[in-house]
């Protein structure tokens, strides 16, 4: 395996970091509050990123969404990407990707999902109903993927469901997902009889690892922007004369935290380059969420510890990596949740980790 990335990965990795860290300032992040940065999406957008993925691959996006997460940045970049996107481009039929594809890549179709949450009924015509108590995105969002009780995928338009704000955490444009009777668009080709059945849950299965793939990797960039935030500030802090950097207590958490970080990283990487690869990732995409969930809350925890009473300031920007790392960890799925997860699936003979 090799996790190099290509010509075209690092130069959108470059573009990415350039637009995030010029734009994803903690002045703007602190105007925006809990909403979503319209200025930010829009410069993504015309830049070509989201549509990029297409071309970059997984490995490509979690790259890109290393970036964001060094940031905080606030855009639907994770959920659009891995819902929309890469789901319409794998599992949709010709007419939607000719027609969602190019809109999803220039930011006017915004895509969120409500996975792996309850699942959703579906009535006669293709009509849902059904409630998801919390979906990431969703006041950003012009469509929602979501699934039903046999794993069916369907794509719903925001304006036809009820959408009510939810605060998270982190800031991520959170709603309440709520469907009566609400005509969804089923993704892909309608099948019948037990093809309809496998093919759903192949595409579930799929749609399901890439997000958690694409959230580890988010992950990782969260959590190192929390460790950067925290060196900088400890060889800057001095006690008793000498940086903080320079106490062995100190260097001790910082490199925990720093190894930590890297097994996120790696995991991640992995689990992208093999479905990238066309090989069988299930579980380790699930491998790379456990770290994200166990390792990340251990770090974003480090960062505020390591920033001494700077850590216990909420306006300081170290505190929006730690909202992030928790947000993320719960998003997941607790780490002994996603590894019994894990451990079923090795025993049943559907992964290798």
């Amino acid at each position: 395996m090799d996790f190099t990335p290509t010509e075209e990965q690092a130069a959108a990795r470059d573009l990415a970091a350039r637009i995030f860290g010029d734009l994803s300032t903690h002045e703007r992040l602190t105007a925006a509050g809990t909403g979503s940065d319209a200025e930010l999406w829009k410069a993504l957008c015309e830049a070509g990123l989201p549509a990029a993925v297409e071309d970059i691959g997984l490995l490509g996006l979690v790259l890109l969404l290393e970036e964001q997460g060094r940031t905080t940045a606030q855009v639907p970049f994770a959920a659009s990407c891995v819902y929309g996107l890469l789901a319409v481009s794998a599992h949709g039929s010709a007419e939607q990707r000719e027609r969602l594809l190019p809109a999803i890549g220039d930011g006017t179709v915004v895509v969120t999902g409500a996975l792996p949450e309850a699942a959703v009924r579906v009535g006669g015509s293709g009509q849902l109903s059904g409630v998801v108590p919390v979906v990431p995105w969703l006041r950003d969002a012009t469509h929602v993927l979501v699934a039903d009780d046999e794993h069916g995928l369907w794509l719903v338009r925001t304006v036809d469901a009820r959408c009510d704000p939810v605060e998270l955490t982190a800031p991520w444009s959170a709603g309440r997902l709520t469907l009566d009777g609400t005509p969804g668009e089923p993704l892909g080709e309608r099948l019948g009889g037990p093809d309809a059945e496998v093919a759903g849950q192949e595409a579930y299965d799929d749609v399901l690892a890439t997000a958690r793939t694409a959230f580890a990797g988010l992950q990782a960039g969260v959590c190192a922007g929390s460790v950067a935030r925290a060196v900088d500030y400890t060889n800057t802090r001095e006690q008793f004369g000498r940086p903080l950097a320079t106490k062995q207590g100190v260097q001790l958490r910082a490199a925990d935290a720093y190894m930590d970080t890297e097994a996120i990283r790696v995991t991640a990487y992995e689990a992208a380059w093999r479905r990238d690869e066309g090989l069988d990732y299930a579980a380790h995409a699930l491998t790379a969420a456990w770290w994200a969930s166990e390792a990340g809350q251990r770090v974003v925890h480090a960062g505020q510890h390591l920033h001494g009473g700077m850590g216990a300031d909420l306006d300081h920007p170290v505190h929006r990596h730690f909202l992030w790392g928790r947000q993320l960890d719960a998003y997941l799925g607790c780490g002994s949740e996603v590894l019994q997860e894990l451990g079923a699936l090795i025993v049943h003979g559907e992964g290798d980790a």
